[in-house]
């Protein structure tokens, strides 16, 4: 969100059971569960494993690392566990969700129920995919002075929640969330460490400082996670050589490499991705393009976007998966809302081991005041990011009528 975007049976016995599955197993796996974090020098190409235990299992093909978890600088794990699996990597397949921006709160207004009421429609889809993800905008921190205090301009939005509404996105079925964006650092450098902290103790793993990899293990895979941005506390949008050179790292170490960039203009208008550099109150907002092309030739196998306030098309590059924007998803009085503005949407897709996109969906979500997403059975999203994605990119995906698309 840029500084001026606005204040503006059996089948429910079986969800159930799924669901307390779920839980029983989050809980028993949290005490076997390894958290890495591998912060690589762009530059000088240094490596350190934080907390890290055995071997590596990179897209070589090498044996999985048993005892799979799905966190990392918190460690929430999950995923399977016990013994070492009897399948390769290569043929492991595994669901990513993607969502798009989400603020947990702000001096316009805190959702009820400790922050759960921006995800209650929601939570049975966010918590399908194997890892769920979303751009956090905002922050989780305690009172203090923010980018806003002494401001004489008009627009300026500082957005916060209280630290103990981290635990809303873990309830809600969110694994991770990148902080690669404008929003991180809307209480200074404090509320960015308060956010961190509180993620890490409700069990959420984070993507987005600078020369950092986010390493979670899903379901047998080592899976690298990054977030990219145009601002100085995030791993670099616009220094294309140094973010790839990062990507590059994160694939010899992992079996799956996804990239988050916020980035793009922003607005109702800004529904088609753009060839160079989009620029937004005075700021370079990267070529996302000329950006998502270089990470995939580097190594990474999704590339998942966010920043536009809008949703934008789906692009098949050489194979892998490029989502420029999903849209808003998530906030409380704090979104602008109303026609493509309100449209949005919950990305799934289905990736095996050795990168290679097997499928997935886009189900459409639409954003209503005040800022919570429900689930769109007319399906509009899903029928406009087709045409966006047919209209705007030589290769894409092939959306039916439901949102769902088959790989390559």
């Amino acid at each position: 969100m840029g500084s001026s975007s606005g204040r503006p049976t059996n089948a429910r016995v079986r969800v159930n059971n799924r669901e307390r599955r779920r839980r029983i197993r989050r809980r028993r796996l949290a005490l076997l569960g390894v958290v890495a974090v591998v912060a690589l020098a762009a530059a000088a190409g240094v490596r350190a494993l934080t907390g890290s235990t055995g071997s590596p299992s990179p897209r070589s093909g090498a044996a999985a690392k048993s005892g799979a978890a799905k966190q990392t600088p918190s460690a929430r794990p999950s995923a399977s566990g016990g013994s070492a699996s009897s399948a390769s990597p290569s043929s492991t397949v595994i669901t990513v969700g993607w969502v798009g921006d989400t603020t947990p709160g702000s001096m316009y207004g805190m959702p009820p129920a400790g922050g759960r009421a921006l995800f209650g429609s929601l939570r049975p889809p966010l918590s399908k995919p194997d890892l769920m993800i979303a751009n956090l905008e905002g922050t989780y921190s305690t009172a203090g002075p923010s980018k806003c205090s002494g401001a004489s301009a008009a627009n300026c939005y500082a957005f916060q929640a209280p630290p103990s509404y981290a635990e809303a996105l873990a309830w809600s079925g969110i694994d991770l969330v990148n902080i690669a964006n404008n929003h991180s650092m809307d209480y200074l450098t404090r509320g960015f460490a308060q956010t961190q902290a509180a993620l890490k103790k409700a069990g959420v793993a984070y993507a987005g400082p600078p020369n950092t990899v986010t390493i979670v293990h899903v379901r047998g895979l080592r899976v690298a996670v990054m977030g990219f941005s145009p601002y100085p506390w995030s791993a670099p949008l616009n220094d294309i050589p140094a973010a790839a050179r990062l990507v590059r790292g994160a694939a010899a170490e992992a079996n799956i490499v996804i990239v988050l960039m916020h980035a793009g203009a922003e607005g109702a208008g800004e529904i088609h991705t753009p060839h160079g550099s989009e620029a937004a109150y005075g700021e370079d907002r990267g070529n996302v393009r000329a950006f998502s092309h270089a990470m995939i030739d580097a190594g990474a196998d999704l590339v998942l976007g966010s920043g536009p306030h809008v949703i934008r098309g789906i692009e098949r590059y050489r194979n892998h998966l490029i989502a420029y924007s999903l849209g808003n998803f998530a906030g409380w009085h704090n979104f602008g809302l109303g026609g493509n503005l309100s449209l949005s949407g919950l990305l799934t897709v289905k990736i095996e081991g050795t990168g290679r996109i097997i499928g997935g969906r886009w189900l459409s979500l639409y954003v209503s005041q005040p800022g919570v997403p429900g689930v769109d059975r007319s399906n509009t999203a899903a029928h406009l990011v087709s045409s966006l994605s047919a209209g705007d990119f030589a290769h894409t995906y092939r959306l039916d009528s439901r949102g769902y698309f088959a790989g390559q």
